[in-house]
């Protein structure tokens, strides 16, 4: 029995000396395992509202001065205005004595009365009585005190625009309320063209926009202004993220997400845009699911996931975004 006793307690004692040292425990994660699940952000397509309107910043500038053309060539024999004279248009600005050969070849002397092409300040007159004028030079010019607000537009945007519209709301810093600028252009310079194409003379890099202001608008030259294109609305139509299609005008492409979470490649047409909805006219249904961001787009400004994926830490549940 002595024997027997002497067992039980080596037999309890090793026991307790396992438990006390040597515990069981889960073996050690490999921390180079990666441990979380990778998710790509999906969006259920659906129907929207897009507004395509264009935001620009401008400047008013007064419109360009009107030149007087030379009718014929000859001696300017009697001037009827000065320089800083407000003209109407049609006015008398100066008579021509020239001489012409008919169409027998005989010469003839006529008479041309120069008149104003438009109504506005005489900003200057270079001819004068007993000076000779070649016909279609300008003898004069005249400021109009009409004016015209312009702005740079990116190029990108014009896809936005090709629906041309003819009017923009404008509101000038420490102006006016609103109004609407009329005539609406939207101007390319062209290879060997002078200037800007935007009528002000000056070069430019790209395409511009103008349009006028109205005669009843009281604005100054120099000042800013913010230029809102309307570019047309879409309503109650299938919509989805700029971030989840290549390509943003006209067609696209989207990565459908299947039954079995498989994704494939499909070519959509696109509509409007607002800069982060794009209208979808044909390609997807209501209901689909589409990743949300283009496999391998930059990470989008502003977007809390930063275009990245989401992963899901299996154990806490809680969630980081990496790309």
């Amino acid at each position: 029995m002595q024997v027997l006793w002497l067992v039980v307690i080596a037999v309890a004692a090793v026991a307790l000396v396992k438990i006390a040292f040597f515990p069981d425990r889960a073996a050690d994660a490999d921390p180079t395992t990666p441990g979380g699940q990778l998710v790509e952000p999906r969006w259920e397509v659906g129907r929207g509202t897009v507004t395509n309107d264009i935001v620009l910043t401008g400047s008013v500038a007064a419109d360009e001065a009107v030149p007087i053309p030379a009718t014929v060539g000859g001696v300017v024999w009697e001037v009827y205005v000065v320089k800083g004279q407000w003209v109407d248009a049609g006015a008398d600005v100066l008579r021509i004595r020239g001489d012409v050969i008919d169409a027998e070849g005989v010469p003839q002397t006529v008479w041309r009365t120069v008149t104003a092409p438009a109504s506005g300040t005489l900003s200057s007159l270079t001819a004068f009585e007993d000076s000779s004028v070649a016909a279609g030079a300008a003898v004069g010019q005249i400021a109009p005190p009409t004016f015209h607000v312009s702005g740079s537009i990116p190029p990108e945007e014009l896809y936005r625009l090709i629906q041309r519209p003819t009017e923009a709301t404008v509101t000038v810093n420490g102006g006016p309320a609103p109004f609407t600028c009329t005539g609406l252009q939207i101007l390319t310079p062209m290879p060997g063209q002078d200037g800007g194409g935007d009528g002000s003379g000056g070069a430019a890099s790209g395409p511009t926009l103008r349009c006028a202001v109205p005669a009843d608008v009281t604005v100054f030259a120099g000042l800013t202004a913010q230029i809102v294109i309307p570019g047309g609305v879409a309503e109650d139509v299938i919509v989805v993220p700029t971030t989840a299609v290549l390509g943003q005008a006209q067609r696209g492409v989207v990565y459908v997400v299947l039954p079995d979470g498989s994704t494939e490649q499909r070519e959509v047409s696109l509509g409007l845009n607002d800069g982060s909805m794009v209208e979808v006219t044909e390609g997807l249904a209501e209901g689909e699911a589409v990743l949300q961001f283009v496999p391998g787009a930059p990470a989008v400004p502003g977007d809390p996931t930063g275009g990245g994926v989401v992963m899901i830490a299996p154990v806490d549940g809680s969630v980081s975004f990496s790309r």
